[in-house]
């Protein structure tokens, strides 16, 4: 109960910032701070060189190779630190945003902060300490959104946002250190980290493809477009996938033992994926599809009047979002019958038609490019379908046509809710609207009810809902 509770403190905080620093800064200010932040998210990959999956995973861990980790990881995080500090030169020249060299040289201090949380975040997880862990994100992440706020309300612009970044890692390592309670030694050669090194190396080649193909859209809108439309690319896309990508981690641990233990009984393990996929549609998918619709109101209640640019791009957002928890349930197949290299076969792939679909979209304006964002999901999706089919069980029927069932169902609430706040939003302003749209929804969902297949369906996600709540 702790753990949900901390998992939905993070998601309402995440908004919240999203909410709040929008009313007091422009979309420039946060294109600055997503170029920066792709520069920082290579730097991390290689800051922390897998050696917090290898402490965790380690059978035995002596504390000596826990001094050597660390000591490892303090020095990848002052060399990074060192060489983003040069590299804002050109990156600034690069991109043609002055702004950037100041943002970037003090960002490289998150590198020589985060160097050193590194390991005590991996011995609280090694120990299974996760309300630790839990209260150490939530404070920290509490603190710097109000030191971002005062900043930007005493007028610091783009700075606010990078003193969020700042405060955000200063506190975590505060809390971290307080809570692991261990003071590392001088590094020592008897005590052997080759292994665990080797084996940080194979994650950072795999994070380094998968952080690559997940900010082409980033580097594209900024190269063709300027950090203003990067500014509203990114303020939409948060709104979406901040929420939904805090949702997949604990549905994941959840899922994966039940699918797991099922996976010897087929008509068993073949309910259990029907039913995730639907319970995933319409938990997740049915809301994402409402937003969609409520695009307008929505922005205007979350972002404010400045960021109206950014309604259709949440409009492309919400589809892909939906879309993308179809696939979900492929992936806890893939996982929990340990087909590993098949799932790096299709994830190359379904990256490739999403790198296509957003280059084809560049070409056709920013929303173009969150038009090919929704566009890959729903090429990816039934692909993944049919490449599990080929070399596994699976009730493809029954996944098609439960998916095109709740796409259906979720369209029409969609359809529904966006005439009644179309309509309701000029003259009523956004509450309003947004009021309207949800209870037009709700009466359309209802005569919908009346539907049996739909009946069962909502059944279906009752029974699924109590399953994994028992977990």
């Amino acid at each position: 109960m702790f753990t949900m509770g901390a998992q939905l403190a993070r998601i309402l905080l995440q908004l919240l910032s999203v909410v709040i620093l929008a009313r007091l800064l422009s979309p420039h200010d946060y294109g600055l701070l997503a170029i920066a932040l792709v520069v920082v998210g290579v730097g991390e990959i290689f800051r922390d060189f897998g050696l917090t999956s290898a402490s965790v995973q380690a059978p035995t861990l002596t504390d000596g190779q826990r001094d050597n980790l660390f000591w490892i990881n303090s020095a990848l995080g002052t060399g990074l630190a060192a060489i983003a500090f040069v590299a804002a030169w050109p990156v600034s020249l690069l991109t043609g945003q002055g702004e950037l060299l100041g943002i970037l040289q003090v960002l490289a201090l998150v590198f020589v902060v985060n160097g050193i949380a590194t390991q005590y975040r991996a011995q609280l997880m090694r120990a299974l300490r996760f309300r630790a862990l839990a209260i150490a994100d939530i404070v920290s992440a509490t603190l710097a959104l109000s030191g971002a706020v005062v900043a930007a309300l005493l007028g610091a612009g783009y700075w606010s946002l990078v003193i969020q970044q700042l405060a955000a890692a200063t506190v975590l390592l505060v809390m971290l250190v307080a809570f692991g309670r261990w003071r590392p030694r001088r590094y020592a050669r008897v005590h052997e980290v080759r292994g665990l090194v080797a084996f940080g190396w194979h994650l950072v080649v795999t994070g380094l493809i998968t952080y690559g193909a997940a900010q082409i859209d980033t580097i594209v809108v900024a190269a063709k477009f300027g950090t203003t439309s990067l500014g509203l690319y990114n303020r939409a896309f948060q709104i979406v996938m901040t929420p939904l990508n805090q949702i997949r981690s604990p549905l994941t641990n959840v899922a994966l033992p039940v699918f797991s233990r099922a996976q010897e009984h087929r008509e068993r393990f073949d309910s259990f994926v029907t039913a995730g996929q639907l319970a995933l549609g319409y938990a997740l998918g049915l809301p994402l599809l409402l937003v969609c619709g409520m695009a307008e109101p929505v922005v205007a209640l979350m972002l404010g009047p400045q960021w109206e640019g950014a309604t259709p791009l949440l409009r492309c957002f919400a589809i892909a979002g939906a879309l993308t928890t179809l696939s979900f349930v492929g992936y806890w197949v893939y996982v929990s019958r340990g087909l590993s290299r098949q799932l790096l076969q299709y994830s190359l792939v379904s990256t490739g038609i999403r790198a296509v679909c957003i280059i084809v979209g560049s070409f056709f304006g920013v929303v173009g490019i969150g038009i090919g964002f929704a566009v890959a999901p729903a090429i990816a999706w039934p692909l993944s379908i049919w490449w599990l089919s080929r070399i596994t069980t699976l009730p493809v029927r029954a996944l098609y046509t439960g998916a095109l069932r709740m796409l259906t169902v979720s369209a029409v609430a969609a359809l529904t809710a966006w005439a009644a706040s179309t309509a309701a939003m000029p003259v009523a302003g956004a509450w309003v609207a947004l009021g309207a749209g949800l209870a037009a929804a709700s009466a359309a969902l209802g005569l919908l009810l009346l539907v049996p297949a739909i009946r069962r369906d909502a059944r279906t996600l009752i029974g699924f809902g109590r399953l994994m709540l028992r977990r």
